[in-house]
């Protein structure tokens, strides 16, 4: 996955929008104003391809204990968040898709009924 395809992805969800709320390196994708997915724009120009996703704090510490390549979030909270490094080529397309799928329903699912109703109609 490359940066133009990670940026699609994200972008084709319902209800998603892109911005740079920290500075002018960190891109961070939202569904109703709450964050479901970052990185660092510099990061992947170097290389290091890495993304920051919401992870349910089971799954991601299973996640962590299986793949060399999925860490706790770098600079969020380590329960909720991983750091899923792409530039490994570790994880296949599929998982990398599913994890940021999975963080945008987590996400969703935390929003009020009248937020959901709102985003889907």
């Amino acid at each position: 996955m490359n940066i133009e395809q990670y940026r699609d992805f994200c972008l084709a969800k319902k209800g998603v929008t892109e911005s740079f709320p920290f500075d002018k390196d960190t891109l961070v994708f939202k569904v109703a104003g709450k964050m479901f997915a970052l990185t660092s724009l510099k990061d992947w120009e170097e290389g290091i391809q890495f993304i920051n996703l919401k992870c349910d704090p089971e799954y991601a510490i299973e996640l962590r204990a299986t793949y060399d390549s999925i860490d706790p979030g770098y600079h969020m909270s380590k329960k909720h968040w991983n750091s899923v490094r792409i530039h490994k080529g570790e994880l296949p397309l599929q998982l990398v898709s599913q994890l940021i799928d999975d963080s945008y329903s987590l996400v969703v699912k935390s929003l009020t009924k009248k937020q959901r109703e709102a985003l889907f109609l």
